[in-house]
């Protein structure tokens, strides 16, 4: 729902309390944010005397005065009160408690744009980095919650470790708590809301990049089964793995959302950076080989097309830096007999990263002369993602061609016909 509320109802009094009873800059009103967050606490107390087990409901009048301070915590002023007024203490406390999925997934969206600005993520993160961080990842990695819970959930989980004072604790919490994983693959193996495959991906990316041992550690919790994966297995249940659950979730983003996919990607990318992971790609007829399929119809079908112009490489790089360099690790672990090492499933993709070399020196060649700025030559900024992904290609090419080139003669022919200018632009990188 979008919403851009009107100011909770004035209260009638003189000029002079008006403005003490404004918060910051604002007009919004302590007094009613006061009693909204009572009616708040008295709405969980009310739901925990029925019935333990039933789901309850948001009576709508209080879902829009709760919504009202989920969008004015978006106001810095707004966002600084809320955690002098120890907000986030009442907002976990309820989150904690309530047995009303509406009711979690404001409070967390309130707690998530409290944490949008620096200041307030500052105070908030040590908060959630304490005694309350367990509670917190017991209710994240509950799948039953509703999409927009878990949207805020990922954002906010995301701000926490992204913080780098204490980014280390909040790893370590999650590395205890073992379900985040299996919850993150459910929710990448299963969900079809973009908004959140997003976050999700951004949150797992992340974590990978700060910490290589809790990616080892999924990778190998992923391919050792426990006896609960073993029972799941002969129900008909499918095991659930990071790479799969990777792969799948990139699936669904390829057309709605590519700076989405190029999250995954990386991801992936991240996961052939161990030997973990390598190892887990390589499994005839497992992720790898389906890994490889998708990555080559998005290389050769998405990207970089003959009728694009060359400085689409640019907009591209990001996407095409990292799938190649997947491609690039799973066709160095390639099996002989594997899909990956066929002719006709090569030379696609040769023509894709003969393509990119050539529109990288059509736009070099425009683009390549230094600036003169007061009489001196002024150095061009080095762009280190085309840089990498120039190199990986005319590695992985150098592979393929040698490869190709012992078992197929075809191949000098079909490069003629492509009237491709490889030599030269080898040359001249």
């Amino acid at each position: 729902m979008d919403r851009n509320p009107s100011p909770p109802p004035d209260r009638e009094g003189d000029q002079g309390g008006e403005e003490v009873d404004a918060i910051g800059e604002t007009v919004y009103s302590k007094h009613w944010l006061f009693s909204t967050f009572t009616r708040l606490i008295q709405i969980v107390s009310e739901q925990n005397m029925g019935d333990s087990d039933a789901q309850m409901q948001l009576p709508e009048e209080d879902e829009d005065e709760l919504c009202k301070i989920w969008d004015m915590a978006m106001d810095k002023d707004v966002a600084g009160f809320l955690q002098e007024f120890k907000a986030a203490d009442i907002l976990l406390g309820v989150i904690t408690k309530s047995r009303c999925p509406r009711l979690t997934e404001i409070c967390v969206g309130i707690l998530g744009n409290i944490a949008c600005f620096p200041d307030t993520c500052l105070t908030l993160i040590p908060w959630l980095s304490g005694n309350h961080a367990q509670v917190f990842l017991c209710v994240f990695v509950d799948i039953s919650l509703v999409i927009g819970v878990n949207v805020f959930l990922s954002r906010l989980l995301l701000t926490c470790v992204s913080q780098s004072d204490v980014s280390s604790l909040w790893l370590e919490r999650v590395r205890q708590q073992t379900s985040v994983c299996s919850s993150l693959c459910f929710i990448m193996c299963s969900s079809t809301n973009m908004d959140l495959l997003v976050k999700v991906g951004e949150l797992v990316d992340k974590l990978f990049d700060l910490d290589e041992e809790l990616m080892k550690s999924w990778v190998t919790a992923g391919s050792q089964p426990s006896d609960e994966d073993e029972e799941e297995e002969e129900e008909g249940e499918r095991r659930l793995d990071v790479a799969s659950s990777l792969l799948e979730a990139a699936k669904q983003l390829r057309s709605e959302s590519p700076e989405g996919l190029e999250v995954y990607l990386h991801a992936l990318q991240l996961l052939t950076t161990i030997h973990h992971g390598i190892q887990t790609l390589a499994v005839a007829g497992g992720t790898g080989q389906a890994l490889w399929t998708f990555l080559c119809e998005v290389v050769c079908e998405d990207l970089c097309q003959p009728d694009d112009p060359p400085f689409v490489l640019q907009e591209q790089k990001g996407l095409l830096v990292h799938a190649l360099a997947v491609l690039s690790v799973l066709y160095a672990c390639q099996d002989q007999e594997a899909e990956h090492s066929e002719a006709d499933t090569l030379l696609p993709l040769v023509g894709s990263m003969l393509r990119v070399l050539q529109y990288h020196r059509e736009v070099s060649s425009g683009h390549g002369q230094k600036e003169k700025k007061d009489g001196q030559e002024e150095e061009e900024k080095v762009d280190e993602q085309l840089q990498a992904l120039i190199q990986t290609t005319v590695e992985f090419l150098s592979d393929v061609i040698t490869d190709l080139t012992k078992v197929t003669q075809p191949l000098e022919l079909s490069i003629k016909k492509k009237q491709s200018p490889f030599p030269t632009m080898l040359l001249h990188l």
